[in-house]
């Protein structure tokens, strides 16, 4: 239940973005979801893509450091209030959330959030434990 995401670590500056994008798409890569957390140097970008080998080896060819990390996705429940339950169920468990992200794609009546956990085995138990819907990554990829 684990979804693969690769990280790329860019410079802060103009085009460095536009230039990751643009070497996925001329590879055929499609990007799901995504993330960018910067600082005043550098970025990390945080992708969900549905060739993952590829977009790692295209983007190292080009010279950028890529990383791979596991990630989860559940379904939340599209209504005010759906997140909250699932971070009180995280939190009574002492589940830490590192950082999260939408997907771009809802799921049926529900939306994808990507989440990244201090414990990933003991956070996707306690979500199952309590009847959320942890997706497969292989779904993700082809939505």
């Amino acid at each position: 239940m684990h979804v693969e995401q690769i990280s790329i670590f860019i410079e802060n500056k103009s085009g460095r973005l536009a230039e990751v994008t643009r070497i996925l798409g001329d590879a055929g890569v499609n990007i799901r979801a995504l993330s960018l957390a910067d600082t005043s140097d550098f970025g990390i970008l945080r992708l969900i893509v549905n060739d993952r080998e590829k977009a790692k080896a295209v983007l190292k060819e080009k010279g950028f450091t890529v990383s791979k990390t596991d990630v989860v996705a559940v379904e939340v429940p599209d209504r005010p209030g759906g997140l909250s339950l699932i971070l009180q169920t995280l939190d009574g468990e002492n589940i830490n959330v590192e950082y999260m992200y939408a997907f771009v794609e809802r799921c049926g009546e529900n939306a994808v959030i990507i989440f990244r956990f201090d414990e990933t085995d003991r956070a996707i138990k306690s979500l199952l434990d309590k009847g959320f819907n942890v997706l497969e990554g292989e779904r993700l990829y082809g939505m």
